[in-house]
């Protein structure tokens, strides 16, 4: 069963079946390494870029006195859209 909905979107980036049905949840989610190769930006950049962007889903693991902290950035496309229209000077 497949479901078709019209995208809101309009760009270059990939996009995966998911992403058309237009549910946040299914959309497709790129981690930082994904758009970093995508975009052509350092990790370290793309991280600045959306640790404090709303709508980025962060998983944290907090740190002890024997391991530091992670957290992982799952950026989802239609956040990933937004910030590249406002780079453009678009939005």
């Amino acid at each position: 069963m497949e479901l078709h909905y019209e995208s809101q979107f309009d760009s270059s980036l990939p996009r995966s079946q998911s992403a058309v049905t237009g549910v946040p949840a299914l959309e497709r989610h790129y981690t930082v390494a994904e758009l970093s190769k995508l975009w052509f930006f350092s990790e370290n950049t793309i991280r600045r870029l959306f640790n404090t962007e709303p709508g980025v889903i962060k998983i944290a693991r907090q740190g002890n006195r024997f391991k530091r902290g992670y957290t992982s950035l799952r950026i989802p496309e239609r956040i990933a859209l937004r910030v590249h229209r406002r780079m453009q000077g678009i939005s």
